[in-house]
């Protein structure tokens, strides 16, 4: 080993409080990146693995009753590889305990073959037995939640008749990973189940001997799904079709896609702006670091080490702390990786995990990383080079600070000896100072960030359950009924209002832009679910035309004024030509409002209700939900209160989960910044202070001189750091922001109180370890040249 490597480990140890902290910084940057991007690639690679082993179908088209010898005819269809016909229906579980009836959807299987598509995983028990009839298999995130096993038995209402029924397994399904009960976004495992049910059993229930009411496709490699989606629909038009759609538009590859696309945006949005402040410290620190070791390049260059040695030196000290860093940051990175993809499969109902990480994220952590101490240490050793040995082994010459602004009569007569130095000290070298206030602020930044992301959250929840939604329950039928069912709900007892609402799948186009969704219709002023403004002031829904989503508005590339053509998917099917009246702000989904008088008129189908909600005396909710459980026409019946609460649910969960890991990242990265800082400010007025303390002053005093330094870069960082940390929110809300939700970019005062008092206290922390240190100053050995 030579005399230099034999330094750097010696170097390395006396500072290695400071290295460590510096190390620990870049970590968390570098983890940012592979966690996010481990993240991404397994839940993209588990989900394709988990389409491939159980034939995942491509394209969906249900219909109302078609005929099974049809399926050879769609066969028939160029670009259709595989075929296959069920039974999909609706139905209610009636469980002990429970007053409101828990919405389930029934799903055929062949009774002698395993599923030709979308097979489902069985998780626990056994497969059907064709000879009996009565044998289900169960969700198994619903047979969990309501204790339900194999061998238990389970009552249901399906098509007004209730029957029980012995599971026999728990399943599994890639068309299930995002389940949610029907007209919901939120999945909830308590309240939406899945039945699978013997083909012959299934089609006696439901009166589709012989028939299928959807259709499953598999496509070859050249098929091109918009001619086979319009051929289908042309074939089923006569058999009531509701219009087949790509597995792109299935409800829960879509939410699932979705959320990858999130964390994608996320992971480009987010993880820089760590890397960024944690390569933007390593300059200021190493920068200060290799200016404070001038001494030392001058002896070495006097004792024969040319400069390109000497650099290389100094180079391998900075390396070592910023690779060491690097690595830390991968190893960590994929630890926290697999531990949120754990959270993910959980949440997502995934019967395995895929994990794995692009080894471009780790050569991309470590090359930021390295790049960043590079320029910092470059950046100064340029300058050190340059001088000759002599020049260099002697401390600089002292500034002249004749012509620097200097502190008042008025301030010399009320600042001490102590504070006039802290004052001065700024003052003289207000290059240093500035670097220090804007690593403090970047910290502060990320943590008003955090910290008002996880209050747009929590925004989110109060404005959509509050402000938006304001029905007790939402009651939906089995289908359009003629609008006196609405009376029929006001007569019941507690029901204090009713608001009738009518729900249609659509397609809506314009241009090249198309969206598959619905539409809602409701009353012109709706007061139990509303469309709101930006403001969170409620819309009146007119009769000349529709009002979108602002998303929808973004995503269909439309603005007030312009002609939407909405295709709808049931019923006679019209296409409508209907112009954009106003864009409301959404905070959940991407809804479309018309007045439901011009829906129905449009749809020929006058005075039709989907459905309605209901604000009703909370005292009388169970004998409420008894008769609604008992009424044949109702599909299901949702809670505002469950909603809120499978909404909270995903928030605290899959992408929520993140905004607390980044939040406590930020945290750390906020104590790093402050202490490095404190740290290094000691290292480079050590002697300084042990020469103030030979002269006279307490160890009090030259602390004071040291912290009360930190204390003002601080105070002035604060204000920095809140400007910064505003425009990082509206950047972070966005990247977070996605078709299942949007995040608004708001001004919570709170954030900024809580991020100040986080650097306030890693102020006070490290001033307090770097005080003891004054306190044990060596007098004699900080006064000598390093020898």
């Amino acid at each position: 080993m030579t005399p230099l490597d034999h330094k750097l480990l010696r170097d390395l140890w006396r500072v290695k409080g400071q290295a460590i902290a510096i190390a620990v910084v870049i970590a968390l940057g570098v983890l940012m990146l592979v966690m996010m991007d481990g993240l991404i690639n397994s839940l993209t690679e588990t989900k394709r693995t988990y389409y491939e082993r159980y034939r995942f179908a491509e394209v969906f088209a249900p219909v109302k009753r078609a005929p099974e010898h049809l399926l050879d005819n769609i066969a028939k269809i160029p670009g259709v590889a595989a075929v296959a016909g069920r039974i999909n229906a609706g139905a209610l579980i009636n469980l002990p305990g429970i007053a409101v009836p828990v919405r389930a959807q029934a799903v055929s299987l062949p009774d002698f073959a395993p599923p030709r598509l979308n097979d489902l995983y069985l998780a626990a028990g056994r497969r059907l037995d064709p000879a009996r009839p009565d044998e289900i298999l169960l969700l198994e995130g619903f047979a969990k939640v309501h204790g339900l096993s194999p061998g238990d038995k389970l009552s249901a209402t399906m098509s007004g008749a209730k029957r029980t029924f012995q599971i026999v397994g728990l399943a599994q399904a890639p068309e299930f990973l995002y389940s949610t009960p029907p007209g919901e976004l939120m999945p909830d495992d308590a309240r939406f189940a899945v039945i699978w049910m013997g083909e012959h059993s299934l089609a006696a229930a439901y009166d589709l001997k012989g028939a299928f009411n959807e259709a499953l496709l598999t496509l070859t490699r050249d098929a091109r799904l918009p001619e086979v989606l319009d051929q289908l629909d042309r074939m089923l038009a006569s058999y009531g079709g509701l219009g087949a759609y790509g597995v792109d538009d299935h409800f829960s590859d879509r939410f699932v896609s979705e959320e990858i696309k999130g964390l994608a945006m996320s992971s480009k949005g987010v993880p820089p702006i760590f890397l960024g402040v944690a390569a933007f410290l390593l300059y200021i620190v190493i920068s200060r670091m290799v200016e404070s070791e001038r001494e030392q390049i001058g002896l070495l260059k006097a004792f024969g080490y040319s400069s390109g040695e000497v650099g290389a030196h100094y180079f391998k000290f900075i390396m070592a702390i910023a690779i060491s860093g690097a690595l830390l940051g991968c190893l960590l990175g994929v630890l926290a990786g697999r531990s949120l993809s754990s959270v993910y499969q959980e949440y997502y109902k995934f019967p395995f995990l895929v994990f794995q990480v692009d080894p471009a994220a780790f050569l991309m952590g470590v090359a930021v990383s390295v790049l960043a101490a590079s320029v910092g240490g470059v950046f100064v050793l340029r300058k050190v080079f340059a001088l000759t040995p002599a020049t260099a082994m002697r401390p600089p010459a002292p500034a002249d600070y004749s012509r620097s602004v200097g502190i008042g009569k008025t301030l010399k007569a009320v600042l001490d000896q102590p504070s006039r130095i802290v004052v001065r000290g700024l003052i003289r070298q207000p290059g240093r100072a500035l670097a220090a206030v804007v690593g403090i602020s970047a910290g502060m930044a990320l943590s008003v960030a955090m910290i008002s992301l996880m209050s747009g959250f929590d925004r989110v929840l109060d404005m959509n359950f509050g402000v938006i939604e304001r029905s007790d329950v939402t009651v939906s039928f089995v289908e359009p009924l003629l609008d006196k069912t609405v009376y029929e709900l006001q007569r019941m007892e507690g029901v204090i209002e009713v608001e009738p609402f009518r729900s249609v799948s659509a397609t809506l186009r314009h241009g090249l832009y198309t969206y598959r969704g619905g539409i809602s219709g409701l009353v012109a002023e709706p007061r139990l679910n509303r469309a709101v403004d930006d403001q969170m002031q409620a819309i009146y829904v007119r009769a000349d035309g529709i009002i979108l989503a602002k998303s929808l508005a973004d995503i269909l590339h439309i603005q007030p004024g312009e002609t939407l053509t909405v295709e709808v998917r049931e019923g006679r099917r019209p296409v409508l030509q209907v112009p954009v009246v106003g864009v409301a702000q959404a905070l959940l989904g991407a809804p479309t409002y018309m007045q439901i008088g011009t829906l129905n008129q449009a749809l020929k189908e006058q005075n039709r209700v989907s459905g309605a909600y209901l604000r009703i005396d909370s005292a009388r909710s169970a004998a409420i939900y008894h008769k609604l459980k008992d009424m044949p026409a109702v599909a299901g019946v949702s809670l505002r209160e469950e909603s809120r609460a499978a909404f909270k649910k995903v928030m605290d969960t899959g992408a929520g989960a993140i905004r607390y890991v980044m939040a406590a990242i930020a945290g750390i990265i906020t104590f790093g910044i402050v202490y490095n800082s404190a740290r290094i400010t000691f290292a480079e007025r050590s002697r300084d202070l042990a020469s103030l303390r030979v002269i006279g002053l307490t160890t009090g005093e030259t602390g004071f001189i040291l912290l009360g330094e930190l204390g003002i870069i601080t105070l002035l960082a604060l204000p920095l750091g809140s400007l910064l940390g505003y425009y990082l929110s509206m950047a972070v809300s966005v990247a977070f922001s996605t078709d299942l939700y949007s995040i608004p970019a708001i001004f919570v005062p709170e954030s900024y109180g809580v991020a100040a008092l986080a650097v306030l206290g890693a102020s006070a922390i490290s001033g307090w370890l770097v005080k003891r240190d004054v306190d044990r100053l060596d007098l004699v050995s900080a006064l000598k040249t390093r020898e």
